[in-house]
């Protein structure tokens, strides 16, 4: 009771003090300020605005710097592929700074070229799962076209393309593709490429769509394609049957937010070979081949009138879905090099972290022996990803994950123990070594949990990136230890 009544004293003593303190400092300031004030209103009344300017000049910056300094400025977000149609310049000028950045462009500039080569050709695609008949009717249409067609299915197993002619005798290539949803890696996104490519996709489906082909319609839309539904072996259904089967397919495009004409939807038949049993006059029964004759009339009417319709905006839409490609591209040289390069940048902060952790006396449970490695880090990282943090956010971020470096410590100077016994004949090497491949190991697991945090979010989130580091922390610590190890006996030997 004794000392709690000193204690209150003695902050009341303080309470005054501040009091006086304060009470002396706004006289002082008062004073200060009136008799400035008289001056400046005795002398020019230039001297007098001159001074208000500067003030106020002052003022607005150290509000500014304030501002600057603890408001947390907000990162737009980055813009969708299909939120604004690209155009060629704003392509090109993307490509020639990521290429000055060292980003490998080349899978951009070839979607580019591969759009000049085709500047005077119109391309229809035929698009849809394997053994659904693209290539069959393509047969149909140009009977001439030396198209191989496999029983089996999926007999196309690269791009093709053969010559057609329109109604206004205009030459059309026809592109069979492979189909998607086949066995054979790699194929389905050949298939999906070129028909982004392509002036006009047919999708050729034989029943009602299934979910891998609704997403695939989905995909095409956002590219803003023309497409033409065709529901390939009609003959197999009654005309009831087709016009129940060709609503549901508008239907699955319109559950997808797209728009096809009704007369952009069309049951044809390809014909071929079919096999028959067929009964001799003696009772025997033989199997022979017969062929169907094809119905593909309402095809061609379609595809007319769509090429006549659309007519120079074919080019136009053709030109904004190569241009989409061609930043998606670029999109992806850009995440690799940002994994390259991020990779570069964790790794050289977790050697100078085990080489801050060596040179310590005696090392602690904080991360930061070298506050600048973690800030430096962070800052790289920031930069490469485009963010734009504030010095608080970082420091926010630092923080939040020091708080959770003394849950992690034990288990990461465990681990760190472990990895050491991998490197037989240490010998009193490995004193003081534990230690210092723990602080790498942290180092390395907080620099991933930030580019975790960056790529999905694009802004540097403190509280975000710091749960990623505590959730993922014994991941990337099983990942790194022989790693981090084998630095750390490399650097105390050297």
């Amino acid at each position: 009771m004794k000392l709690d009544r000193v204690i209150r004293v003695a902050l009341a003593a303080l309470i005054l003090l501040v009091f006086v303190v304060a009470t002396g400092a706004l006289l002082f300031i008062s004073e200060s300020a009136l008799n400035v004030w008289d001056r400046l209103k005795a002398g020019p009344p230039a001297l007098l605005y001159a001074y208000i300017a500067i003030m106020l000049l002052l003022a607005v910056t150290a509000l500014w710097l304030i501002w600057r300094l603890v408001v947390r400025r907000k990162i737009a977000p980055q813009r969708k592929l299909d939120a604004t149609p690209l155009t060629k310049p704003q392509i090109e000028a993307r490509l020639r700074d990521a290429e000055a950045a060292g980003i490998d462009v080349s899978e951009a500039q070839a979607e580019l070229r591969e759009l000049a080569a085709r500047h005077d050709e119109v391309h229809l695609c035929f698009f849809g799962e394997v053994s659904a008949g693209k290539s069959s009717l393509i047969r149909a249409l140009a009977p001439e076209a030396d198209v191989v067609i496999d029983v089996v299915g999926g007999s196309t197993g690269d791009v093709r393309h053969y010559q057609w002619r329109s109604e206004d005798g205009a030459e059309i290539l026809l592109t069979d593709v492979p189909g998607i949803g086949g066995t054979e890696e790699g194929l389905s996104e050949v298939a999906t490429a070129e028909a982004q490519r392509a002036d006009v996709v047919l999708f050729v489906c034989d029943s009602d769509l299934t979910r891998p082909e609704v997403a695939a319609i989905g995909s095409l839309l956002e590219f803003d394609k023309p497409l033409v539904i065709v529901l390939n072996k009609a003959d197999r259904f009654s005309p009831d049957e087709q016009a129940a089967l060709m609503e549901k397919l508008l239907e699955r495009v319109d559950s997808v937010g797209g728009t096809v004409e009704r007369d952009h939807v069309v049951a044809v038949s390809a014909g071929g070979e079919v096999e028959v049993v067929e009964r001799g006059a003696a009772g025997d029964e033989e199997t022979v081949r017969r062929t169907r004759p094809a119905d593909i009339g309402v095809l061609v009417v379609a595809v007319n009138r769509l090429l006549a319709a659309e007519g120079e905006q074919l080019d136009v839409r053709r030109e904004r879905a190569v241009f989409k490609m061609a930043a998606a591209r670029l999109a992806e040289a850009e995440g690799e090099y940002r994994l390259q390069r991020s990779e570069q940048i964790i790794r050289s902060a977790t050697r100078r972290a085990v080489l801050g952790a060596l040179a310590a006396i005696s090392p602690g449970t904080d991360i930061f022996i070298q506050g600048y490695i973690g800030t430096m880090m962070t800052q790289e990282l920031c930069r490469l990803y485009g963010a734009a943090p504030r010095d608080l956010d970082i420091e926010e971020f630092l923080n939040l994950s020091q708080s959770r470096v003394g849950r992690a410590l034990p288990l990461t100077l465990a681990v760190a123990g472990n990895g050491l016994k991998a490197f037989p004949g240490l010998g009193t090497v490995a004193g003081g070594a534990v230690h210092a491949v723990a602080y790498g190991l942290i180092f390395d697991a907080l620099g991933r949990s930030l580019v975790l945090t960056l790529s999905k979010h694009g802004e540097l989130l403190p509280d975000v990136a710091a749960r990623e580091f505590e959730e993922g922390i014994s991941e990337h610590l099983e990942a790194g230890v022989r790693r981090i190890a084998r630095i750390a006996l490399e650097e105390k030997k050297g």
